[in-house]
Parts: C-alpha cells; structure tokens; sequence
C-alpha cells in the first residue's frame, strides 16, 4: 500500500509559522510531504524546520544541481497540492502563468484536472480585498483550483479584516479528507 503524497508549497508570508502545523498534522497521519519554499518563506521558518516536520529535503532553486526536474517529477507523484500560505503575490503571479521560480513552475506542470491543487490565502485585508488579487483568484477558480478562504480577524501589522490564513487545524483536516486512502 502506498502512502498519500502531498506537495506543501510555502510563500513568504508570517503565516508560514502556522503553515508548519498543518505540515506537522499531516506527516503525524501518514502523509508523504514534500515542501516547496520561496526564498521569502525561508525568511520566516528555514530548512530545518521544514526538513524536520516533513523528514524530506526542502525545494527551493530550480538551479539547484540535481534537482533541474524536480518541478516536473514532483507533480507527477504528488496527489494534492497546497499552496499555504498563498500571498497576493505569488496568486497574482499563479495567475499570471510565471514560471521563474519552483512554485511557478510546478504549478504549470500540475495536471489540474486531474489532481486537486490548492491555495490557503495569508494577506492584510487590503491585499485580499484589492480587485487584481480578486481577479487572479476568479482565475484559478475558472482552472479548477480550490481555494480555502482566509479569516476575518488580527494581523500581524495590527489591522483587523479578512484575510487571515484559515485555522491550521481544519486545513489539514479538509486535506486529509480529500486525500485518497490506501
């Protein structure tokens, strides 16, 4: 029997603190977990973290020696990805079709009607609310890609609105539900 495998895609949000407990729910149920990370996101949590909830090396450079197709082996094993914390800039540049980085690239690789790719959303309330990252997000939803809507409540530069990334527990919860079972 094999093991569910998820790709768990970080971008360089403070959420990525709360995007380590989902990863560590996920891994404590079973999960295969492998992490993709912005340079940005690495600015928040690093590589040990990341190796050490998810006991995987942590992609990060489509340059790195030995890993120039891991973008494309990656979404062909992967059963679901998960774009936590998804920040305006990285939807936008989703939606933009850019491939210059391992998030961009994998998700250009995904096969999304065949395979469920995901986004938990992280900004201020105003990056939320601004029309392009409205209109990006219209367009992945048009390609099929789910998105587990932000919260209202505080954030980090001291605002309240929404846009705050949605309860760690109940988004490995939805994952694990969505996952196929050996």
């Amino acid at each position: 029997m094999s093991r569910a495998n998820v790709l768990f895609l970080l971008s360089g949000s403070i959420a990525c603190y709360k995007a380590c407990t989902v990863i560590s729910r996920l891994a404590q149920a079973g999960v295969t977990v492998q992490t993709v990370a912005t340079p940005s996101a690495l600015r928040f949590v690093g590589r040990a973290t990341l190796e050490g909830l998810s006991g995987r090396p942590v992609f990060t450079d489509l340059w790195e020696e030995g890993r120039a197709l891991d973008h494309i082996e990656l979404a062909r094993t992967a059963d679901l990805a998960l774009l936590c914390p998804a920040t305006a800039n990285t939807i936008n540049r989703l939606a933009g079709g850019l491939a210059d980085d391992p998030v961009g690239a994998l998700f250009l690789a995904w096969e999304l009607k065949d395979k469920p790719w995901w986004l938990a959303p992280a900004m201020n309330g105003r990056m939320w609310e601004h029309p392009a990252t409205a209109a990006s997000l219209e367009k992945l939803r048009g390609w099929g890609v789910k998105v587990l809507d932000p919260i209202e409540g505080a954030h980090a530069c001291g605002e309240e609105g929404p846009g705050r990334l949605a309860d760690p527990e109940a988004i490995a919860a939805a994952v694990l539900a969505a996952l196929p079972r050996p």
